[in-house]
């Protein structure tokens, strides 16, 4: 009679432990979608930033015609993106088009000086503060996803929980890896 006691006690303690992996697995997965919906509300956040910040530029500087359509394609590529790799990827390339926006700005001392121009350029500076954070909770919560689904325990409940890995949210930035030429002549 023991011995059944003793068979019931670790066949109780594995499914108690098997619903506490599961559970975690599936709060860990609704963390990554919830990360990646920031990610998707700061994006757009920004992108109905981007026609006022177009149209005040173009107001000083409409000869510069080939710097907003970049903008303004980019801001499309974004918007129409679907899953974690190619949103990074259209953030990647609005980022270096906007990028290109505001270089543009500096050459008009009147643009820089505009009341409209100077708060759109601060609200844009603030979401690109937002995206930032949402970017680093998602990976946050994709590497303790990870994590969890790669180890003991939870690799043998990763499969019944229906989790797979996820990817991280990576933007490519060339203008971020490129080395500063320094001289001291």
């Amino acid at each position: 009679m023991t011995a059944l006691y003793v068979i019931l006690a670790i066949v109780a303690l594995i499914i108690v432990i098997g619903i506490i992996q599961y559970n975690k697995l599936v709060r860990l997965n609704v963390a990554v979608d919830e990360g990646f919906a920031q990610i998707e509300v700061q994006l757009q956040r920004r992108g109905d930033l981007i026609p006022n910040l177009v149209e005040t530029v173009k107001g000083y500087a409409s000869h510069e015609k080939e710097t907003f359509e970049k903008v303004v394609q980019a801001r499309a590529q974004a918007t129409a993106a679907q899953g974690v790799a190619a949103v990074a990827e259209a953030d990647g390339m609005l980022t270096q088009a906007l990028r290109g926006l505001l270089a543009v700005a500096e050459a008009y001392p009147d643009l820089k000086a505009s009341a409209n121009f100077l708060s759109l350029q601060e609200e844009l500076s603030g979401t690109e503060n937002k995206v930032g954070f949402a970017r680093q909770y998602y990976n946050d919560a994709v590497r303790a996803l990870n994590e969890s689904i790669v180890s003991i325990p939870g690799k043998f409940f990763a499969g019944p929980a229906n989790v797979v890995e996820r990817d991280f949210y990576v933007v490519d930035d060339p203008g971020k890896r490129v080395v500063p030429n320094v001289s001291f002549n």
